[in-house]
């Protein structure tokens, strides 16, 4: 049963061409510098995605928060769609527990000769039962933080 919450979307126009943005969006490092959390610590083997199924691992701290006291851990992240130049998504598991249903992804849309909408949203919808029994306030990600990378992410592509 969906509950409240469980997809965040946040859209905002940024002026910069799209293939710009997407060169970002779509490289686990620029992951990490456009998190709104302050919990993504590293990209390990840091190369740009471009098919589905590529895989990154993200180093996290969830410290930060102070929603969790998980520590420090590591997820892997399996790309799930792909559209050069217009999407990414990717899947969130742990290193070694399949995905456990939660989807992040940036979606690209020109809106101009040099300005993008950008989709930011994480989408819980599909979350492993085991997760789903867990006692957690919705959505777990909020708009607020996916609003933060959006800032980070304006800020290093109009720089």
């Amino acid at each position: 049963m969906p509950v409240s919450g469980e997809r965040v979307t946040v859209t905002r126009t940024i002026a910069a061409p799209a293939d710009r943005i997407y060169a970002l969006v779509s490289h686990p490092q620029g992951h990490v510098d456009i998190d709104g959390s302050g919990m993504l610590e590293a990209a390990v083997d840091a190369r740009p995605l471009t098919a589905v199924g590529d895989t990154f691992d993200i180093d996290m701290d969830r410290e930060p928060l102070g929603d969790l006291p998980m520590g420090k851990y590591k997820v892997r992240n399996t790309v799930t769609k792909i559209e050069p130049g217009r999407l990414i998504e990717w899947n969130v598991g742990g290193i070694e527990t399949p995905p456990v249903g939660h989807v992040y992804g940036w979606s690209l849309a020109p809106a101009g000769d040099d300005a993008t909408e950008v989709t930011l949203y994480c989408d819980w919808t599909d979350i492993a039962d085991w997760m789903r029994k867990v006692d957690r306030e919705w959505p777990i990600v909020p708009e607020h933080m996916l609003e933060q990378s959006l800032d980070k992410l304006e800020t290093l592509v109009t720089a």
